[in-house]
């Protein structure tokens, strides 16, 4: 049985997600310290279709054809500057050829489940399935994915202070390093490229089953939205904003044939006297370029204040960045801790 991204279905409520159809990646990384190694494992998810196979990547490091949701774990030594792929996990997806395995996909809306916890939330719950893994001590895979309701504004604020922990817990890791054991796992969190996020959850037994949770953050799961448009009337709107921002910007558009005058003509001088200056030109193009923005965010993303500016996710990153560029600094200059940095693969 298959699943249909843009008919996603239960009690009565359709939910339309293509647009979320390619694939993301998200990872689970666990130190092995006082060693110098982790693991990496990375769930690479393509919700709509099948994952496409890598050219030359061996066969048992990759997960077979027909896998929709990939785990790939490797082992990543830091002083040997070395990775090792350790294994290829297939959670989900369509598998005639290995055991006639179904997709199965279950989906509960959330407002209409039978968990209180659930009807306190907007999106649905998608369970999908895969193959008993590995061969050795075979166990049944699975992926649950929570898509929740939530609008960008809320996104970019949720995120904003997400990055603040992150950043506090990593700075309280490098100074109170006490040399002990740590195997501490932690999940990363992935925007979706269109205004959501993707957090890793959890991936373990649960039951007879090793389960892959996900929370998927969307405003696709709002019980009211529409599915996205796919790119026609976007770049149709692009090509009008790029033409008139060249007739409007240049009043030399379009250029008309005018008679060869010699330099010192009246009309020579006063054609060039009458040409805007470059900043002038900047300057107007700029304003169109954030009017245009910012009227796109609001109109597809209901953005609002802040948020309605272009690339202002990336704006208001630029202080986390010039942070840890400058943390990285100091931590080269001084030689660095015993624990050494680790970086994900």
């Amino acid at each position: 049985m298959g699943f249909d991204c843009s008919s996603v279905r239960d009690d009565k409520q359709s939910f339309d997600i293509s647009a979320l159809g390619k694939p993301i990646s998200v990872m689970k990384s666990e130190n092995h310290s006082p060693s110098p190694t982790m693991t990496n494992t990375t769930f690479t998810i393509d919700i709509c279709k099948n994952l496409e196979k890598a050219k030359g990547i061996p066969k048992e490091e990759d997960c077979p054809n027909g896998t929709r949701i990939c785990g790939i774990r490797r082992l990543v030594n830091t002083f040997e500057n070395s990775t090792i792929i350790q294994e290829a996990i297939p959670i989900a997806g369509l598998y005639p050829l290995h055991g006639g395995t179904q997709l199965d996909p279950k989906i509960t809306r959330l407002k209409t489940s039978s968990s209180a916890s659930d009807r306190e939330k907007e999106g649905f719950r998608l369970e999908l399935h895969g193959p008993k893994y590995p061969d050795k001590d075979p166990k049944k895979q699975k992926a649950v994915i929570e898509f929740l309701c939530a609008d960008k504004a809320e996104e970019t604020k949720k995120r904003r202070k997400e990055r603040d922990l992150v950043a506090s817990k990593r700075g309280n890791d490098e100074d109170e390093d006490d040399g002990e054991e740590d195997h501490s796992a932690t999940g990363e969190i992935t925007e979706d490229g269109h205004g959501g996020t993707v957090r890793y959850i959890d991936f373990g037994m649960v039951g007879d089953s090793q389960v892959l949770s996900l929370e998927w953050r969307t405003k696709y799961a709002c019980e009211n939205a529409k599915g996205e448009d796919k790119g026609s009337s976007s770049s149709g709107h692009w090509g009008f904003f790029t033409w008139f921002i060249i007739m409007y910007v240049d009043p030399n558009f379009p250029p008309a044939p005018s008679p060869i005058l010699p330099a010192s003509h009246p009309c020579q001088l006063q054609s060039a006297n009458h040409n805007p200056p470059g900043s002038y030109r900047i300057f107007l193009a700029t304003a169109a370029y954030l009017i245009f923005g910012s009227w796109l965010n609001y109109n597809r993303y209901s953005a609002r204040g802040w948020d309605l500016v272009p690339h202002s996710e990336t704006i208001r990153d630029i202080p986390y960045i010039f942070k840890d560029w400058m943390r990285r600094v100091v931590n080269t200059l001084q030689g660095g801790g015993s624990r050494g940095g680790y970086s994900a693969v």
